[in-house]
């Protein structure tokens, strides 16, 4: 993998997370997890897609994002009550690093020079540009419509 969250660490730390790492693969349409459920777990993404997930009564799941090759999938593992705020589903077969989240935050507490590095690089990598990326989707979908702005013609 040379793009995506562990190009962005410094070799030190990436060398120090992949310790952690167990090799997966995943056919598509299999639910990963739900909603709620806890967040025991997390995963970088080697190749294929997965859909992030939010289930919306008497509508059920719609796609908030997707996310592939180089992603991090999850940080709802870093927070308590370490419960998953979307769910993830699958797209196509994946294959992805897996981790044990309760083993990674207790060696996050043992090394806090390498918890706070992997921390921040979670923060900016994954946490900054989703949220970035929820904004822009609100204002495509809520944000007022300039295209209509001077139908009524200038105001008085």
């Amino acid at each position: 993998m040379t793009e995506g969250f562990l190009s962005s660490l410094p070799p030190t730390l990436r060398g120090w997370l992949l310790g952690f790492a167990h090799d997966t693969a995943f056919p598509g349409d299999i639910r990963l997890f739900e909603e709620g459920s806890a967040a025991d777990r997390f995963w970088l993404v080697r190749t294929g897609l997965i859909a992030l997930d939010v289930h919306i009564p008497g509508r059920g799941a719609i796609v908030v994002e997707t996310i592939g090759d180089g992603e991090l999938l999850g940080w709802s593992w870093l927070f308590e009550p370490y419960q998953w705020h979307l769910g993830a589903l699958t797209r196509t077969a994946v294959q992805a690093y897996e981790f044990d989240a309760p083993q990674v935050r207790a060696a996050m507490d043992e090394d806090p020079a390498a918890g706070l590095a992997l921390f921040r690089a979670i923060g900016d990598q994954v946490i900054g540009r989703r949220l970035r990326s929820a904004r822009t989707r609100l204002l495509d979908l809520y944000g007022p419509d300039t295209s209509r702005a001077y139908e009524s013609g200038p105001a008085r």
